[in-house]
């Protein structure tokens, strides 16, 4: 054989074992990780959604993904205030663990390292806020947290442009998100979260509709030519069915701004649905941008809501308390890529401090150990674990004395327990024989073992998760 004739030979043979050799390495290379956009809305209950059968309200970009991905019908706050939800949201934690709520100091920064949003940055992500904040965090935690940082509100929905006209802030976090995006590298994945203000009122203008629920300009006379009909269980009997705790709190003093007059219920009743439906052609704008710049193949969305909403019912206006209207928010994850289902309704329970561990699931990223929820991962895929919750403890321990009373319970598949426990009021619903929960059942009986299960449990789930209530620190006063 010539040597020209063995080196040709033997350059074929290499380039054929490189060919191989990149062959296998192509097959072994991992998934491209995907990205993340998650919005969240505030003072939104579970049942506000066309695809979850609301028969008036408007939200066909929302009810779309629903369709491609999975709502989950029984999701939870496990306390329903936005401060504390939020924090729940950002740490996987329970409020009564994380420490968050008003009035106390912030966020640990142990605890927003462990975050979401840290430790995607951490593994590789560019990561984004934009829109209502609503929680404190200690040290740099928002600079460890965030390449891009951009919180606007709360309490303030109109914002003066450069030529004098005003612009929605649902508006401007989409035009944020699409700002975040259009500054996306190629070779690199993303988290952003758009959390919007809307559609909590704006508590300090009680003017009827677009002063007390200001809704962007672009939903202008929606809902205008449709009767609401009033609360399902606005029977005033039902209010004063109440506990005294309940009757003399700020559930009660809002329905007087919202809700004390046919008239006033009308519109505000609209303005609230503009606000919503708003969000949704927000949403949309963001979602035709994803489209635009090929990246909505990769990108998983979560839509989820902070808390729940009584909108009149019980002769209530806000969240905070342990009935149904107040836990239950929505939660609808869409999953472009293989292997998950389609128009799914997930019926296990799931919770917001779910979501943090979900996220980092889908991006191949460990779980903390300390997280106290779990990824919903299995179930966008059809699958519940063996050993998935059949019961979560919920709470709400801001300090503001009987304005908003201190509460901690349990929510199984049949019962809820909930003790008020600085009156010493409990509450024992039957969800089965009283979905409605109009009969407290606390003091029937031929209920008292489930009481007395119920009570142990929640013993068992508060200490677990940081033992009996103890006032935590104001923060200090600054010094002026």
């Amino acid at each position: 054989m010539s040597i020209r004739r063995h080196l040709t030979v033997s350059v074929l043979a290499v380039v054929a074992v490189l060919v191989v050799a990149g062959g296998l390495r192509a097959q072994q290379a991992p998934a491209k990780r995907p990205n993340l956009l998650f919005f969240l809305i505030d003072d939104q209950r579970n049942d506000t959604l066309g695809c979850a059968g609301h028969p008036i309200i408007r939200t066909p970009t929302v009810d779309s993904l629903a369709r491609r991905g999975t709502r989950f019908a029984n999701m939870f706050v496990t306390t329903s205030i936005c401060a504390a939800s939020r924090a729940s949201f950002l740490t996987g934690l329970f409020e009564r663990t994380h420490g968050y709520t008003f009035g106390t100091p912030p966020i640990s920064a142990e605890h927003a390292r462990a975050s979401y949003p840290a430790l995607l940055r951490k593994a590789g992500y560019r990561t984004g806020f934009i829109g209502k904040y609503g929680v404190g965090v200690a040290g740099n935690g928002t600079k460890e947290m965030f390449d891009s940082f951009s919180p606007q509100g709360p309490g303030r929905y109109f914002y003066k442009q450069p030529d004098g006209t005003l612009r929605h802030e649902t508006d401007l976090a989409a035009d944020k998100a699409l700002a975040f995006l259009a500054d996306q590298p190629a070779d690199k994945p993303f988290c952003l979260s758009v959390s919007f203000n809307a559609a909590h009122a704006n508590d300090g203008d009680k003017r009827p509709g677009v002063g007390h629920y200001p809704w962007p300009q672009g939903v202008d006379g929606m809902y205008d030519d449709i009767t609401i009909p009033p609360p399902r269980l606005g029977d005033p009997k039902i209010y004063e069915s109440q506990p005294d705790i309940l009757k003399k709190s700020f559930n009660r003093v809002r329905w007087f701004w919202r809700w004390d007059t046919p008239e006033k219920y009308q519109v505000n009743m609209r303005a609230y649905f503009r606000m919503i439906s708003g969000i949704d052609r927000a949403i949309a704008r963001v979602l035709e941008e994803l489209d635009k710049r090929k990246l909505a193949d990769n990108t998983v969305i979560i839509y989820a809501g902070d808390n729940g909403y009584y909108m009149g019912n019980r002769g209530f206006a806000g969240k905070w308390s342990h009935y149904e209207e107040s836990l239950r928010v929505p939660l609808i994850i869409y999953d472009p890529r293989d292997g998950v289902r389609r128009d799914q309704v997930s019926q296990p329970m799931a919770l917001n401090i779910d979501v943090p561990a979900t996220m980092l699931d889908l991006a191949g990223v460990a779980v903390p150990k300390h997280y106290q929820g779990r990824s919903l991962v299995p179930l966008l895929r059809g699958q519940t674990p063996d050993d998935w919750r059949t019961d979560f403890f919920c709470e709400h321990l801001m300090d503001v004395g009987e304005k908003i009373p201190k509460w901690e319970g349990v929510r199984n598949q049949r019962y809820k327990y909930a003790r008020y426990f600085e009156s010493g009021y409990e509450a024992l619903q039957d969800l089965k024989s009283d979905p409605d929960e109009l009969k407290n059942f606390a003091g029937d009986p031929a209920c008292a073992d489930v009481l007395a299960a119920l009570r142990k449990r929640c013993d068992e789930l508060r200490d677990a998760y940081g033992g009996p209530y103890k006032p935590r620190p104001r923060p200090a006063a600054k010094k002026k």
